[in-house]
């Protein structure tokens, strides 16, 4: 064995993985696990933990380093456990210069950690990567940190403020990932609705999306990952309702359906805005839809603002649906509010689930009959523009196969290519 990674949580964190690893490679590090962590839930930290307990169990003689967003808020807690050789901060995991020396068996637990403020770093520089193994699709940064406070959440804490790429080098590897054979590439980042403010000239997200397009025209699809939809930019609007190579589908950091959790939680919408955005898109690009993350069991939610939020997966049509149960994160303002129980939490999570998978099979079913372009990932499954799974036996990782959809199981399509 020489690297191996264990990523957990977002997409970000899968392209940071791939920096990690290629850093680590450079710096000579050898017979090393690097895990990079998710500091989400409380159920996500925990994943961590008992991993890596099994990584160092299944390979003794390895080097464990842990990083990652729970890394940075919990760093400690960490390196106190005998498994772990080196905990690193979401900054320092990017640097080849923080491989080059893991502490010996023994050190005390102050120097097993080298995590820093992360609320001092001020710029995030672009790893330049060849691509993502086993991936079929790229992922590329375009922004980190974040300037909002969400009551509920932690991210801040482990990624620190704002920061965005500059344009100029975000297209130059876009095009070396289409160069490469990436027929697909996702912009990604923790808040990139919030792209551009801190660089010269303050120029929107919708503006890089623009850009894109426009210089690398090669590029068959691009797909944007979850967006604060209270942020869309003229500019992106445009794009939605004009360039066909940017793909219909919309993550939406939805969070409640009921104005009063929303302002509980801090954020900077309403439910309504929510729902006139969704009419406004699909006025646009008639084929978009819509994924969504949904906190089930936010502290104060009764079971009538809970009900908004099951009903606003019909008002908004929301096809593809992230349920998080709530969990109380350290130091958060909504960890000191009167907190909703655990089995109210659970039950609440399940309702919503269910009607999630019920918007997920109309959806399906709707599909049955129409042609589309598949991404092929692996094993025989792909995906649609709209980002629904599809059962495909032709194509290899990466192809885009043109097929007609015969059929749909509860979870994904099934499709046959059209010769």
């Amino acid at each position: 064995m020489s690297i191996k990674v264990l990523t957990f949580g977002c997409r970000l964190n899968s392209y940071e993985s791939e920096v990690m690893k290629k850093q680590a490679q450079e710096a000579g590090l050898d017979n090393a696990i690097l895990v990079n962590t998710c500091a989400v839930t409380n159920e996500a930290v925990r994943q961590a933990r008992q991993q890596i307990r099994r990584a160092k169990r299944d390979n003794p003689d390895a080097q464990i380093i842990v990083t990652g967003c729970a890394a940075q808020t919990e760093s400690m807690s960490f390196a106190e456990m005998g498994e772990v050789d080196l905990v690193l901060g979401n900054d320092d995991k990017l640097k080849a210069e923080s491989y080059k020396s893991v502490p010996s068996f023994g050190v005390p637990i102050e120097e097993k950690v080298k995590v820093n403020d992360i609320m001092s770093v001020r710029e995030t520089a672009l790893h330049l990567i060849e691509g993502l193994e086993g991936r079929a699709r790229a992922f590329v940064q375009v922004q980190n940190g974040c300037d909002h406070r969400c009551t509920f959440c932690i991210i801040p804490y482990g990624r620190g403020n704002s920061r965005s790429v500059a344009m100029g080098p975000i297209i130059d590897q876009i095009r070396a990932l289409v160069e490469n054979g990436y027929n697909e590439v996702v912009l990604t980042g923790v808040d990139i609705t919030s792209y551009g403010a801190d660089l010269p000239g303050a120029p929107k997200f919708g503006t890089l999306v623009k850009s894109v397009l426009k210089h690398v025209p090669d590029l068959k699809r691009l797909r944007i990952s979850s967006i604060d939809s209270i942020e869309a930019d003229p500019d992106l609007m445009e794009c939605i309702a004009n360039e066909e190579r940017l793909m219909p589908h919309l993550h939406l950091s939805l969070q409640a359906g009921d104005n009063m959790v929303l302002k509980r939680m801090k954020r900077r919408h309403q439910r309504d805005d929510t729902i006139a955005f969704c009419q406004e898109v699909r006025r646009l690009r008639p084929d978009m839809v819509f994924g969504a993350d949904i906190i089930a069991g936010f502290p104060t939610e009764t079971e009538e603002m809970f009900q908004k939020s099951l009903d606003i997966v019909e008002e908004c049509d929301l096809t593809h649906l992230h349920v998080f149960p709530y969990s109380a994160r350290p130091s958060t303002p909504a960890a000191k509010m009167p907190q909703v129980k655990g089995p109210v939490i659970k039950d609440r999570a399940a309702r919503l689930r269910e009607v999630g998978e019920a918007a997920l099979n109309r959806h399906l079913q709707s599909q049955i009959g129409r042609e589309c372009d598949i991404l092929v990932e692996r094993n025989g499954l792909g995906r649609t523009e709209q980002f629904t799974l599809v059962e495909i036996a032709n194509g290899e990782p990466g192809d885009i196969v043109r097929a007609k959809i015969v059929g749909a199981t509860h979870r994904h399509l099934m499709a046959e290519q059209i010769s």
